[in-house]
């Protein structure tokens, strides 16, 4: 471990697969750094596709874990060794191993934990009982922070409504999403034979890790329907234990020819920009990512109105199409409507700038204390 410092921040993170809230922490670490502070990005696990992507000057601290809450221990050495003024985690099972981490290990260390997603809908489908015991060692656990993060008022209400946690406690602080980075990539080339411009059909796009809570099954249901009307092709870009479910579902449908699983891809921005309609088909988020980056790009899109995050990104409905979770039919027909209109709304970028990188960052800057603090910045 290198020299203590009174200016250094640590962000745990499980580790760094594919996902909004890993994209968040490298997006934070970068301006950190731009602000001279030393960052340390904590792993449990130093894995995943975006280890590539950590920002220089930014020391990757791998505790070399299979399992998040038994790196705790390295955690607790840490913590004590180094000092950082403030720690922030983000993930539910990063939460709980950061906060007793810092109590057991006894260090003055600030801590913030981060919720990426609206917890009850997450814990109720673990049911009751195993539910009930969850929310009562989060709430439990919660309590010890110096403060708690939601990504959107959704969250932060159902934290307060289901977990039973205090309002002065939680600091709603939108996703640092929009920025130049994004405008940029969604320019580059890309090298995919649907988007070649001879061969256009209509693109309906899907971005996300294939798990249950993204429910691509009612997008690949839903574009059945769609493509009964209007020849057109689905592209999803992302992976996940639920591959093997969904390429079974485009066979039985017999639409293989016009559904693609892509995989991981490093620059989703680029097939955003090319896409016809982009759609989040989810069954509850925190504040989906992709839903903003997509809308950055210019695309139209169609979004399922789970808890929490679309509702507010979208306002109400004026930015984008929104259709009940689960909803085949009602997703279809958006997804046609839009085809045949092509409608995108007015003042789409100056409601965008809620969700840019430099406003939601100071908000951190804030709510960490780091403006407060002259011996740091």
């Amino acid at each position: 471990m290198s020299t203590k410092s009174s200016n250094k921040l640590a962000l745990f993170v499980p580790a760094l697969r594919g996902g909004g809230a890993q994209r968040v922490m490298l997006i934070l670490a970068a301006r950190f750094v731009e602000l001279n502070l030393q960052v340390d990005l904590v792993l449990s696990n130093a894995t995943g596709p975006y280890l590539d992507e950590v920002p220089s000057g930014v020391r990757v601290i791998n505790l070399e874990s299979s399992r998040v809450l038994t790196s705790m221990p390295r955690l607790m050495s840490y913590l004590k060794n180094e000092k950082p003024f403030a720690l922030l985690s983000t993930m539910g099972h990063a939460n709980l191993a950061a906060i007793w981490a810092r109590k057991v290990s006894g260090v003055q260390t600030r801590l913030f934990v981060r919720v990426e997603n609206t917890v009850s809908v997450d814990l109720n489908e673990s049911g009751f009982f195993r539910s009930f015991l969850y929310k009562y060692i989060i709430r439990l656990s919660y309590l010890c922070a110096d403060g708690i993060i939601a990504p959107s008022q959704g969250v932060a209400d159902d934290l307060i409504r289901n977990i039973g946690l205090p309002d002065e406690l939680i600091h709603v602080i939108y996703n640092p999403v929009i920025r130049k980075e994004i405008l940029d990539k969604a320019k580059q080339e890309i090298d995919h034979p649907w988007l070649a411009q001879d061969k256009q059909l209509p693109l309906i796009l899907g971005v996300g890790r294939l798990t249950k809570q993204k429910d691509f099954a009612t997008l690949i249901q839903a574009f059945a329907l769609v493509h009964k009307h209007k020849a057109a092709r689905l592209l999803i870009l992302g992976e996940g234990e639920d591959r093997l479910i969904l390429e079974n579902l485009v066979n039985e449908i017999g639409l293989e020819k016009y559904v693609d699983l892509h995989g991981f891809v490093d620059n989703p921005y680029a097939y955003m920009a090319r896409a016809s309609v982009f759609v989040l088909s989810s069954k509850w988020e925190g504040l989906p990512n992709t839903l903003i980056e997509a809308m950055a790009t210019g695309v139209p899109v169609v979004s399922t109105n789970c808890e929490s995050g679309p509702y507010e990104i979208l306002d109400g409905g004026k930015y984008g199409e929104l259709v009940s979770k689960g909803d085949v039919d009602g997703m279809a027909k958006a997804i046609l409507n839009i085809i045949e209109t092509g409608h995108i709304p007015d003042n789409m970028s100056q409601w965008l700038k809620k969700f840019s990188k430099d406003e939601c960052i100071d908000r951190y800057l804030d709510v960490l204390h780091v403006r407060q603090n002259k011996d740091i910045i």
